[in-house]
């Protein structure tokens, strides 16, 4: 009877104890650092054939219900990171240093916003607010009505591209039916609805050719003015070859879709 009571006694304790190990191993995965770019299962599943609708109504409701959550989840994570940045800056002004943690933040959104890593550490996070901000989802909705034409092109039936976004190696997506002779860049792939978008608005946020939509962004936010899509879609002259004529039509798609943009 002791030899068995001692057995039991043994079994609870290591079942206890694989219990505790079980448990610090599902929340050491499910802790996300404040960097982790937010994906999900459902940005995974295969793309509504948009086409299949006959009603113009409701074929506009169905796609802007499908992309509008993936937008406000980036948009949610963009302002994680500017509240972040934010509170760099206030350690800054106070000369506080950056704990060890913050350094191996900051060098990575440095790289991912290309910032110049060799600028004083205020202007560096000057320079990183000015990009890490959001985007109206007014204006990432029509741009993929518009870039993807209503979500029936290949792009974003197969690769998740609704944006029209390119590529520059060799295999890295699709090879547009109309590239001009010469050309090497391919219309990107990606493997969920949230690499794409996320690419996207990083893409509007970093690049060179948007400095205008940024800057236009960042008098909005200091004059205390609703940032809208209306007002940054001038910022997107160089999206399109077509220039002004685009920065036009984004901004009539928007006035003329009101009904189905607002919740």
């Amino acid at each position: 009877m002791h030899k068995r009571e001692t057995f039991k006694i043994v079994l609870i304790t290591l079942g206890v104890l694989a219990v505790i190990v079980i448990n610090a191993i599902i929340f050491t995965k499910d802790e996300p650092d404040i960097l982790d770019i937010p994906q999900t299962v459902e940005a995974k599943k295969p793309v509504p054939d948009f086409s299949a609708y006959t009603d113009v109504k409701e074929k506009k409701e169905a796609f802007f219900n499908y992309l509008r959550p993936e937008v406000e989840k980036q948009n949610a994570y963009l302002l994680t990171l500017r509240h972040y940045v934010q509170t760099l800056y206030r350690k800054a002004l106070a000369n506080e240093s950056l704990t060890e943690e913050d350094v191996g933040r900051l060098e990575w959104l440095e790289e991912e916003y290309r910032v110049k890593p060799t600028q004083p550490l205020k202007l560096k996070l000057l320079a990183l607010l000015q990009k890490i901000d959001v985007l109206p989802a007014e204006l990432v909705l029509v741009q993929a009505a518009n870039e993807s034409a209503w979500g029936t092109s290949r792009f974003a039936k197969k690769g998740y591209n609704f944006f029209g976004l390119w590529c520059f190696s060799k295999g890295c997506g699709f090879v547009p039916n109309r590239r001009n002779e010469g050309a090497s860049h391919e219309v990107a792939k990606f493997d969920s609805l949230s690499r794409a978008t996320y690419t996207y608005m990083r893409n509007l946020n970093r690049h060179d050719a948007y400095a205008d939509l940024r800057e236009i962004r960042s008098r909005l936010r200091a004059n205390q003015i609703p940032i809208t899509g209306v007002a940054l879609a001038e910022g997107l002259m160089n999206y399109s070859e077509r220039g002004a004529a685009y920065v036009e039509e984004l901004q009539t798609m928007i006035l003329f879709n009101e009904e189905f943009l607002s919740e």
